[in-house]
């Protein structure tokens, strides 16, 4: 299948059959983020695959309370992979201070993408989880000092009833040649 097709059918999944994912497609999606480019080729992405039951309970009751109780659906989810960045003194804290770009952010979000457009491919819906409390992730986690978590993606075959259907803007809606954005934003 053409990557274009992948990514025109890839949708946010927040139901999930009771079926588990192979441990070999969850390793071929991580290994997709593994050869994503980073900032100075730094390679910042770890990813904590969590696919225990009892585990995967204990992690959503804690990092999934509060004002981010609504998300406690990837429960449910066969996996939960947790993005986690290695922190690079110069590239990503002195970077981030002389061009204003959290360039960390844009590793593992480029890494993280390569993880959903691979499970597309093999059939796995996911939904990008950003409304948890990182902190205490960490902390169950026990993550050093070194380490910052970033974002979840939650993966599982979707149920029926598991996606919606996306609203794409236009190209004409979003796509600026040269001087045209002038007139146009």
């Amino acid at each position: 299948m053409a990557l274009i097709d992948i990514i025109k059918q890839r949708k946010s999944t927040r139901k999930y059959l009771d079926k588990p994912i192979a441990r070999e497609d969850i390793i071929k999606c991580i290994e997709a983020a593994r050869l994503s480019p980073s900032a100075d080729n730094i390679q910042p992405w770890r990813f904590i695959v969590i696919d225990d039951a009892e585990y995967k309970k204990k992690f959503c009751a804690e990092v999934l309370t509060g004002i981010f109780r609504r998300t406690r659906f990837i429960e449910k989810a066969a996996v939960i992979v947790v993005l986690v960045a290695k922190t690079h003194l110069i590239v990503h804290r002195i970077g981030k201070r002389v061009v204003k770009t959290d360039v960390q952010l844009l590793d593992m979000g480029i890494s993280g993408e390569h993880i959903v457009l691979q499970a597309q491919e093999l059939g796995i819906g996911t939904c990008w989880i950003n409304m948890f409390n990182p902190k205490r992730a960490k902390k169950f986690l026990n993550l050093s000092s070194n380490y910052r978590v970033i974002s979840l993606i939650a993966m599982g075959y979707p149920a029926e009833g598991g996606t919606k259907d996306r609203r794409d803007l236009s190209l004409e809606d979003i796509m600026f040649f040269n001087k045209d954005s002038r007139h146009r934003l």
